[in-house]
């Protein structure tokens, strides 16, 4: 597998998205939910639409059974998906990111394209990838003042420091760390 690297600038980051939501509603909530998310792109692949949906609103929480993980769903990805959702008819077995060919999910290079092209073309540079939505959310989780040992457990690595190199973190970084209260 070849190293990615973060999207560390919001800027980038909201070009990404808009350039996604003139592709389809369905790439912009891939990415979206990636880096607010944080789960590996095979779990997010495989996301049924039940998953994420009762029916008449989106949940609050996914739980991952494979992974034995619960995960957050933000206002960002919330309505990302109630706008996707919005746009067809659906059932509870539908795959969230279903294939435009057939009714099986999107590839992991149909993933990577859509998250490459989008990148390329607002110029940003570096290698990115699937990988990329995954380290995304870890970088700016932590430079909002999430602690590392929280970061590491959602990952699953075995120490910070494994976390902090996987996320772009050089600890001799001088770079300030937002703790947002926001009360």
């Amino acid at each position: 597998m070849e190293y990615v690297d973060p999207i560390k600038d919001i800027q980038s980051i909201n070009e990404i998205k808009k350039e996604l939501k003139e592709q389809s509603q369905r790439d912009l909530l891939l990415f979206v939910f990636g880096i607010n998310t944080g789960i590996r792109i095979s779990d997010l692949l495989s996301l049924k639409v039940g998953d994420v949906s009762d029916g008449k609103e989106t949940k609050e929480f996914l739980e991952l059974e494979e992974s034995q993980q619960t995960i957050y769903l933000n206002n960002s990805v919330r309505g990302e998906l109630q706008k996707y959702l919005a746009q067809f008819t659906y059932q509870g077995e539908d795959y969230l990111f279903k294939s435009k060919k057939n009714d099986l999910p999107i590839t992991r290079q149909q993933a990577y394209r859509i998250i490459n092209t989008a990148a390329k073309k607002v110029g940003i540079p570096g290698k990115i990838g699937t990988h990329t939505l995954r380290k995304t959310f870890g970088y700016h989780a932590y430079r909002k003042g999430i602690a590392i040992s929280i970061i590491k457990g959602i990952y699953q690595h075995h120490s910070s420091a494994e976390t902090l190199k996987y996320i772009g973190i050089d600890k001799h970084e001088g770079q300030m760390i937002k703790v947002d209260v926001n009360l």
